[in-house]
Order: C-alpha cells, then structure tokens, then sequence
C-alpha cells in the first residue's frame, strides 16, 4: 500500500532502542514515516540509541527525556512546535508474579505506558485544536490489555488502562477531527520481547494459542501504525486493531 505522508510532522515516542540485529518497533515506525515524507521527532531517554538513528537516519529530529519525568517531559515538549501525527510507543515490561509486585516497578510502569501517553497526547492535541488542524494518535497497546498472562499483573493493567484511555480520547477529541486508536500486537520480536519470552517452555505455551503460529514481527506492527496514521483509516477512532495472528479469537 503505498502512503505518503509528506507535508506532516509526527512526533514518535520510544524511538530509540534497537539492538543488534533486533529492530524497535518506535525506531522503525520513525524510520518508516521518515521514508515516506514526513518531518519526524524521534523520543527517547537514551541519548546514545538517538545519535545512532540520526547517523541512519540524517534529517530525523531527535529529543532526548525520560517521559517518566512529568516536569521534564512538560519543559522539552513545550516548545516541540506543530505536530501532525503522534506515535506513544514508549514503554517499560517489568515482569513480576502478583505477590511480588513492587511499589517501585508499579510506579514506574504506570508513569511510562500510560501517564506518559496523557501528558504527551495532550501536548500534542492542543497544539492540534489551536491550529485548527486535523491529526492522528496511534497508542501502541498489546494483546496483554485483554487478556491475563503469568507475571504480567502491571503490564496488563497499564495496556488495559491505555485501551480504555483511548476511547476517551477518542470520544473527546474526534469533534475537533482527532482520531486516536491503538495497536495490539501478540509478542512482537523486539530485543524487550525476546528477553522476556527466550524461555522456550513460556514461548511454545503462547504459540500454540496463536492460529497463525508465529509471533509477529516488527514490521507487522509498523505497517498497522503507518495504516492508522494515515487517510486510509479517515473513518477509524476508538479502535484496537489486533496484530496478534489470532491469539484471542480463541
């Protein structure tokens, strides 16, 4: 399919991991819409991983914050200027059994997958509705907002409270021509995704609850976003588009 998306500026959270051989499914969405047009911010805390994406990516923006930090966050996002697209990729997987959860892991998952997209998506929609411009909001969710996995008691919540975020969004924000949905992907083959899902009794349970038989891939998951910025989906908000290869059909 091809989309241009020249003349817009998209801001992407969590732009900035990648490791060797192992794609980052924020570092490829920036990329992605890079190649297609747009001016595009690239958001990370780690200064080092954004210096690498602009060495291969010359023309990208970057912005170094830890959108944990609700003040630090505010103070570079001010003055980020006009944005057109938003991507709220950042995120955080601590993985801790129900009776172990930690205050500090808590805290820390929810400031990142879910206060970080409020404070971000509502930077960005006021820039939006001052200038009277239509814009689009993809919060990368998971498969893990809708259904309970071993260990994953706050990764599930923070998906689960992102999801229902987005409808509200959705619902407040589409009179001034915002559209905000999310994308779900099953286990996506990022170097956070392999480090959690490398035990290979854990990864074979998950596998065979998912028809297609396979995990996705980053690029599944960067062509959903790319879909969902762009006027292909002009009559899509509020919605979770699944890219889980049908793990929850069952």
């Amino acid at each position: 399919m091809e989309r241009s998306f020249a003349g817009r500026r998209a801001l992407v959270t969590g732009a900035g991991k990648a490791s060797r051989d192992v794609a980052g499914i924020g570092r490829d969405t920036a990329k992605a819409l890079f190649a297609s047009g747009a001016q595009v911010v690239a958001v990370s805390r780690t200064q080092e991983d954004l210096v690498s994406l602009a060495q291969e990516c010359p023309g990208i923006e970057t912005l170094c914050v830890d959108l944990g930090d609700w003040e630090a966050t505010e103070r570079s996002l001010s003055t980020i200027g006009p944005v057109d697209l938003l991507v709220n990729n950042a995120g955080v997987a601590l993985l801790q059994p129900f009776l172990e959860v930690t205050k500090e892991a808590c805290d820390r998952s929810f400031d990142v997958n879910y206060r970080s997209v409020i404070q971000v998506s509502q930077i960005v929609s006021r820039g939006l509705i001052a200038r009277g411009s239509p814009g689009a909001i993809v919060n990368v969710s998971s498969q893990a907002s809708q259904c309970a996995l071993k260990d994953h008691a706050i990764y599930c919540s923070t998906k689960s409270a992102m999801d229902m975020l987005t409808k509200v969004m959705a619902l407040e924000l589409g009179p001034h021509k915002i559209r905000v949905n999310t994308v779900n992907p099953t286990v996506v083959m990022t170097a956070m995704g392999k480090a959690n899902w490398n035990d290979s009794k854990k990864s074979e349970a998950m596998l065979s609850r998912i028809p297609l038989g396979k995990f996705a891939e980053v690029e599944d998951v960067v062509n959903s976003i790319l879909f969902l910025l762009s006027d292909r989906s002009a009559m899509t908000t509020g919605s979770a588009l699944l890219v889980d290869g049908g793990y929850l059909v069952g």
